[in-house]
């Protein structure tokens, strides 16, 4: 077949690809640096200079999208910046950030479904997708992006040009909404990391989950799900997880039941109703393409919908084709094979929530001849050489089972060679865990020798790893305090690459044994939606459900209050009474220090910051925030309803603090204004004049409290109004549901 000849590859300069240059101290805030492309040395160069970068390691040519899939693409292709797309392009809108996005003719809707879920994780989305910038201000052509890569965090810029047909229309990915570009440019700085469009090609939501983050993912073979799967799934909703599913594998076609084989989906929510036979667990999910749904029991048109209270079905079903649905947990668990759970923390499968982890990372390799010995099953008289490290587990998490085992999670990562992602398949890999005697390994570890063949000869595992060619294995153990060695390894013996082991426990020490481990990084990992889980659950145990007494009761807590008020008042510029000055300096100049709310502070002054900054909610306000969130109208708030207000109780209280610009603990109407956008909601300056008068005081200043229910109330409406509506201008509703939205709200 004769060579395709595309029009624009004549006018593109060749130049080779340069070596990533990716060093092992890249953070969040101080991120490696791709190919030696500093963001901001170069968006300064092209503004001083008054020119559109171009961008020399990805081309706008057939190298970046790669040979392969050149016969799937149309023959004209062309290479089009955002502005010569449409009139008025948007790097980013709140407004249209989640389920906007659809797949192009790559067949990558793993990485389509990690970006949906990325969506509804706000905070994790903007490390990733950087918000100062824009196609206004200081632009230049030339975007940045941050991914996890390999241990470290890495800062990938790419220009603005996009491959698009004759017809001006995206060939890869794109947003529903012509004019928002995120999205794209995100896909394009994903397939730079990865070399190129083509090696987006086929992969594992979990693969561009981990990169979004830098957690551990957890899989979970929805044919052997443990039976508090339901729990599980609980937890990872409500905290910083992100979650994807996937299909059974084979030739993607789509199924009598509306599901696509071979394909990747993403988890959007969780939802118990009260149906008229029993409690019913269901799961939303969404399809990246933007259409084709589930068509059985809770789908758009099912008739199980009708088994609702008006309330409860109004707010959950969306009767349109957008991609997203509802199915039930057991339907979930029949049409789906794996399960991913990306953490930042990994006590997803541990019920001591609220805790610590440490987190330990070796980067390690395989060497031919030197430390690739294969596996222990079929190669016993080499297994030893494999690198070897030594884990002590220890006491001192405080909890009663920290005397009998700790949970622990060991994650293993291979590194693909060379530039291309999909070029090498990787290699099948997997870890084995030996326990040791103390005194016999810690003769070794003071001479740092690696065990020898005879010990792996008379000790058996802990487990019995399973070799799968996937760039990361990860297993979870119930270990009690002792002494463990971790052996990562090949499936056989003299295959070569990279590897990172990390280990998370509540507290552990980790070291390689008789080798040269670059790079050994600690750190305590917490997350802070997750510190009051124990407290949720304790409290409904004895309370199955929580009225609004209770409610307020809970709420004005003082030891939940601090978790709102401390952070709060460390961010506010406290008046001087709630504040004390220390000398200090050379100068003498008065230092201001925040003092927090339990120390040294008399009731009174207590309680008065509190309300000042409308962290004591009245019984008033507590009936409201009730009727809003009581979904299945049973007058009282479930575990899973209030785990959804404390979720946004801190979402809320960050969004405050930002606006609150003059720092005064109220927000003025267009601060209000300000917040809303923030949070994604569109309205209009006279709505908001409006809710200033109903939530604010004579001077039309809203405190936090006020705030909650007015942002709570616009969600709920906002979210009605939408699943009613076919085509988002109007809705057909009959007087009943009219009556219970607006009167019991």
């Amino acid at each position: 077949m004769p060579f395709l000849k595309l029009p624009w590859l004549h006018q593109q300069k060749k130049i080779p690809w340069r070596p990533k240059v990716l060093g092992r101290k890249g953070t969040f805030r101080k991120p490696g640096i791709l190919g030696l492309q500093n963001y901001q040395t170069l968006l300064e160069d092209c503004l001083k200079k008054d020119y559109r970068f171009e961008d020399e390691l990805f081309p706008a040519d057939l190298s970046s999208i790669g040979p392969n899939i050149l016969l799937k693409l149309p023959a004209n292709i062309q290479w089009k910046r955002p502005g010569e797309l449409c009139k008025s392009p948007v790097f980013f809108s709140a407004k249209k950030k989640s389920c906007m996005l659809r797949q192009g003719k790559l067949e990558d809707c793993w990485f389509l479904a990690a970006v949906e879920a990325l969506t509804f994780q706000q905070d994790i989305l903007f490390k990733v997708v950087p918000q100062n910038q824009s196609f206004e201000k200081k632009y230049a052509g030339i975007f940045h992006f941050k991914f996890w890569h390999f241990g470290e965090w890495v800062d990938v810029v790419v220009d603005d040009r996009l491959p698009v047909n004759e017809f001006d229309e995206f060939i890869f990915l794109s947003c529903i909404h012509k004019n928002i570009f995120w999205g794209a440019l995100l896909e394009k700085a994903y397939a730079k990391l990865c070399g190129s469009y083509e090696d987006l090609q086929i992969g594992h939501v979990s693969e561009a989950l981990v990169d979004f983050t830098g957690g551990v993912n957890i899989t979970i073979k929805l044919a052997e799900a443990p039976p508090d799967l339901w729990n599980i799934l609980t937890r990872a909703t409500y905290s910083r997880s992100l979650i994807g599913c996937q299909t059974q594998p084979g030739p993607i076609r789509v199924l009598e039941n509306g599901l696509a084989t071979c394909h990747a989906y993403t988890i959007t929510s969780i939802q118990k109703v009260a149906s008229k036979h029993g409690p019913e667990n269901l799961v939303r999910l969404r399809n990246p393409w933007g259409k084709t749904e589930w068509k059985g029991d809770w789908s758009d048109k099912s008739e199980k919908w009708e088994l609702l209270n008006p309330k409860e079905k109004i707010l959950l079903r969306r009767d349109y084709e957008d991609g997203q649905f509802w199915m039930s947990l057991q339907d979930f668990q029949t049409h789906f094979v794996d399960l991913m759970i990306c953490k930042l923390t990994p006590d997803l499968m541990s019920q001591e929530d609220g805790k610590k982890w440490m987190c330990s990372m070796q980067f390690g390799k395989w060497v031919k001849g030197r430390t690739s010995g294969g596996r222990i099953s079929t190669h016993k008289d080499t297994f030893w050489m494999n690198p070897q490290y030594l884990l002590k587990v220890l006491r001192g998490n405080g909890s009663n089972g920290s005397l009998y085992s700790h949970s622990v999670l060991i994650s293993l990562i291979q590194k693909h060679k060379g530039k291309h992602r999909n070029r090498m398949p990787h290699l099948p890999i997997g870890l084995t865990v030996y326990k040791s005697p103390l005194m016999s390994t810690s003769q070794f570890y003071n001479s740092n020798r690696k065990l020898p063949s005879s010990f792996f000869a008379w000790n058996r595992p802990l487990n019995w790893s399973l070799f799968i060619n996937k760039r990361e294995v990860t297993q979870d153990f119930r270990l009690p305090p002792g002494v463990y060695v971790i052996v990562p390894s090949t499936a056989e013996p003299h295959q070569e690459s990279e590897f990172l082991l990390r280990v998370f426990s509540r507290m552990h020490s980790l070291h390689e044994l008789g080798g040269d481990s670059s790079c050994v990084l600690s750190k305590e990992i917490v997350d802070k939606h997750e510190d009051w889980e124990d407290v949720f659950a304790k409290y409904f145990v004895k309370n199955p459900k929580m009225n609004a007494v209770q409610l307020q009761r809970i709420l004005n807590h003082e030891s939940w209050t601090r978790k709102l008020g401390s952070v709060a008042l460390t961010r506010l510029s406290l008046p001087l009474s709630l504040q004390h000055m220390e000398r200090g300096g050379a100068g003498g100049e008065h230092k201001v220090q925040q003092v927090e709310l339990d120390r040294g502070q008399t009731d009174h002054k207590k309680e008065k910051a509190l309300q000042n900054y409308g962290l004591r909610f009245s019984l008033d306000v507590c009936r409201s925030i009730l009727a809003l969130l009581d979904l299945d109208s049973t007058g009282d708030l479930s575990i899973q309803e209030f785990r959804l207000l404390w979720k946004k109780l801190l979402l809320y209280q960050d969004v405050f603090q930002k606006k609150d610009i003059h720092h005064t603990g109220c927000l003025e109407q267009a601060e209000v204004h300000a917040a809303l956008e923030e949070m994604g909601i569109p309205i209009s300056s006279e709505l908001c004049k409006l809710l200033a008068f109903r939530y604010g005081d004579p001077d039309l200043k809203v405190t936090f409290e006020n705030f909650v229910c007015l942002v709570l109330r616009v969600d709920l409406m906002m979210t009605a109004f939408y699943n009613m509506s076919k085509d988002g201008k109007g809705i057909y509703i009959k007087e009943s549901e009219w009556m219970i939205m607006t009167l019991y709200s």
